[in-house]
């Protein structure tokens, strides 16, 4: 189940934070952030070698960030199914999810944010909705957004849905952890130095992986390892972008700062 924290203060130097936590069969081959995609010069991500696609693209001239999380419902047609990594290329190159033929595609949640607007899309196989997301602090797991939702409506998690129980448990906890520690405002330096105290949590704030609280997590399913294998940080100011990417989830050594190589933020 991944996890995606989204932290918005129009009032801040660094109005969008955002920490994506990517889980996936870890046998599943990909590459680490880069220029990948020549028709999309601009985009900076990690590629899924499977499908072409990534979970999570940046363009850091817009400044704009996308990334994508599966969904719960009805799948799409084996014959006419699209893979959903190519859903964050097209919004952080475009801004808008455009002629989106959301049928094509498995369940989703699309997040799409700039310095001035933050919008979540969510497909179930039968409904495609849209929402922005106000100012505060937002949790989306695989059931779309998790616990109190800042803008004044909850979203619960149904008990029968898959891993409900972890993800109740994971949005308790971490949100305020998260809500408590000082909002960084990302610059220059190591990401130690750039994130604060939100890098420890990010890192999976000391719960082991078979913790139903984890945020890290690591599993056999299917036969399979299947866990946490990425997560991204990323800062949006309103002239730029800095992403901060870890390779190796829980190692707080593994960090290496993607954008920008030496100019702030802001």
């Amino acid at each position: 189940m991944c996890t995606t924290v989204v932290s918005i203060d129009p009032q801040s130097p660094v109005p969008v934070l955002l920490i994506g936590v990517r889980d996936e069969f870890l046998d599943r081959a990909w590459s680490g952030p880069g220029r990948h995609w020549p028709g999309r010069p601009a985009l900076v991500g990690g590629l899924d070698l499977t499908a072409g696609g990534t979970w999570l693209a940046v363009d850091p001239g817009a400044p704009r960030v996308a990334c994508v999380l599966n969904g719960r419902g009805s799948s799409a047609a084996q014959s006419t199914r699209l893979s959903r990594g190519e859903l964050p290329l097209r919004l952080a190159a475009d801004g808008e999810p455009g002629d989106l033929d959301a049928a094509r595609y498995d369940p989703f949640h699309l997040l799409c944010a700039t310095p001035e607007s933050t919008r979540l899309w969510s497909w179930d196989g039968e409904s495609f909705t849209e929402r922005s997301l106000g100012p505060g602090l937002h949790l989306i797991v695989n059931s779309g957004l998790a616990g109190v939702d800042d803008d004044g409506g909850d979203h619960r998690i149904d008990q029968d849905e898959p891993g409900a129980k972890e993800m109740r448990a994971r949005a308790a906890h971490f949100r305020p952890l998260l809500a408590g520690a000082r909002r960084p405002e990302p610059r220059t330096g190591s990401a130690a130095a750039a994130w604060g105290q939100w890098l420890p949590l990010a890192g999976g704030g000391g719960l082991d992986s078979a913790d139903p609280r984890a945020l890290l997590v690591h599993r056999e399913h299917l036969g399979r390892a299947w866990g946490s294998s990425s997560v991204s940080l990323v800062a949006l100011s309103h002239r730029a972008a800095r992403y901060d990417f870890c390779a190796r989830p829980g190692d707080p050594g593994a960090w290496s700062t993607i954008l920008p190589t030496e100019a702030p933020v802001d």
